[in-house]
């Protein structure tokens, strides 16, 4: 058996005795020793958000005259290494991600990832500077890189930013691409007459391209959403409250510059908040943005659902639409296929509504938001990232490899719009409601169609019938 080199690291308990190889210090091997939960690391969008954060926080520090020149070199050339790699190839983002071990189930503070980062940092400018890891000189991780910083107020402002940055590379991108392809097919189907439907049962006409406008205009609602779900994280940073909210120990115009840092570093505005009590004590910006996602992604199952409704059959159900055919449906019954896209984006949306729950629970008063801090942020961040990702992905492989392939049963859809009883209702401008009802009713115990029944039965002669029970007049306003 292979003999682990080690060496020996120092924090404010004392020595600590680390793998040889990795980057962090005494302070992550004590958070790794004490919450063996998960499995699970705190994730790399959250360490990127770290990196961005520390070498903004470092060059403010410089300009405020409380770092030095070299230290400030140090430190964000550190940072925008670890930054680099996190945003590069999945190889060497594993390989970074090694030294960043802490598990999502910590201190709720999201301390040990605070300091974890710290030591990284400390230790690569300590490489750089020629002195030994650990040296903690000519950078110390609590004195410089943390300079001005509270756990208290880093995590969560790094946790913001990390879900505005993935909202605006990931998830608006995929809901554009939905929303145009909902557009194309709400276009090329609106020829198509159809049934509609209410309470699940045949309603007045509607026109295919009519019923998917309406789900292109849900994913266009969806991106003004993902919009304002950035905003609401975006303008209300933490950074600048240290412990408390009070801003002890930092510069006063420290937050404010840190935020237009990284604005300048991602593109997207971020502004320190107007008030750190609010901010730190609560995660309410977070739940906020949360909801919105929510609502992108009942967005999302209603037009899923539709879907897998009107693309049921091929025979012996509705089958108006024709869903690409992705794989075998069953390993017993030959030919038959299943929607199982739609089937994965509902599980999406399930998985959703587990992650808002834990996100509404972490924030809630006497559970995690405690007086004057939040202690439930590394999982709750852990949940908007990855309800970020669920939807990211989720809509845009639903676009291209579903949405984009349906075909509709033009055939089909016009047989069942000819049987449908609710053309009667087009009947009620000529011969009142309480005809037209009877009308309804005898025309289904007799089997006949609408059209068939008042032709039998004298009601209206072929030329108003064809004039009245006009299935795209009866798609538009009269």
């Amino acid at each position: 058996m292979t003999k682990i080199k080690t060496r020996t690291e120092h924090d404010s308990m004392g020595t600590m005795t680390v793998p040889a190889e990795v980057l962090y210090g005494a302070s992550t091997q004590r958070a790794v020793l004490n919450f063996p939960i998960s499995g699970r690391a705190v994730g790399h969008e959250v360490i990127h958000a770290f990196a961005l954060l520390k070498r903004a926080a470092a060059e403010t520090n410089h300009e405020l005259g409380r770092l030095t020149q070299k230290r400030r070199r140090l430190i964000v050339k550190a940072c925008t290494e670890i930054a680099t790699t996190l945003d590069g190839e999945e190889d060497s983002r594993e390989a970074m991600m090694r030294n960043f071990p802490v598990d999502v189930f910590q201190t709720g503070s999201g301390t040990s990832s605070n300091m974890n980062a710290n030591e990284v940092i400390s230790n690569m400018a300590c490489l750089a500077a020629g002195a030994k890891i650990g040296a903690q000189d000519p950078v110390h991780p609590n004195d410089h890189v943390n300079l001005g910083q509270s756990s208290n107020d880093t995590f969560p402002t790094a946790m913001q930013v990390a879900a505005c940055i993935q909202i605006r590379s990931t998830l608006i991108p995929a809901l554009k691409k939905l929303s145009r392809t909902l557009h194309r097919k709400a276009k090329s189907f609106d020829g198509i007459v159809k049934i509609g439907r209410t309470h699940l049962q045949d309603a007045t006409p509607i026109r295919l391209g009519q019923e998917f406008s309406g789900y292109a205009a849900q994913a266009d609602y969806a991106i003004a959403r993902a919009e304002r779900a950035i905003t609401a994280m975006a303008t209300n940073l933490p950074i600048g409250g240290t412990a408390v909210g009070t801003g002890i120990n930092t510069h006063p115009r420290f937050g404010k510059a840190v935020s237009a840092r990284l604005s300048k570093a991602t593109g997207v505005r971020f502004q320190e908040a107007a008030n750190h009590f609010e901010a730190q004590a609560t995660r309410d910006c977070v739940v906020e943005a949360h909801g919105l996602l929510r609502t992108i992604s009942i967005s999302l199952s209603k037009i899923a659902s539709d879907i897998r409704l009107m693309g049921s059959g091929p025979r012996c159900s509705w089958s108006e639409l024709v869903l690409p055919e992705l794989q075998p449906g069953s390993s017993i019954m030959p030919g038959k296929v299943n929607p199982v896209l739609v089937e994965t984006v509902m599980q999406v949306c399930a998985q959703i509504e587990g992650n808002d729950v834990t996100i509404g629970v972490g924030a809630m008063g006497g559970i995690g938001s405690l007086m004057e801090l939040n202690v439930s942020m590394p999982c709750m961040a852990e949940r908007m990232l990855e309800t970020i990702r669920l939807l990211s992905n989720a809509s845009a492989v639903f676009a291209d490899n579903c949405v984009a392939g349906l075909k509709a049963d033009k055939r089909r859809i016009a047989a069942s719009v000819e049987q449908s009883l609710m053309l009667g209702t087009a009947l009620v401008p000529v011969i009142g409601y309480n005809r037209a009802a009877e009308i309804a009713h005898h025309a289904h115990e007799s089997g006949q169609t609408i059209r068939e029944y008042c032709l039998a039965n004298n009601i209206l002669d072929a030329k108003t019938l064809d004039k009245v029970l006009d299935i795209s007049g009866m798609t538009q306003p009269q």
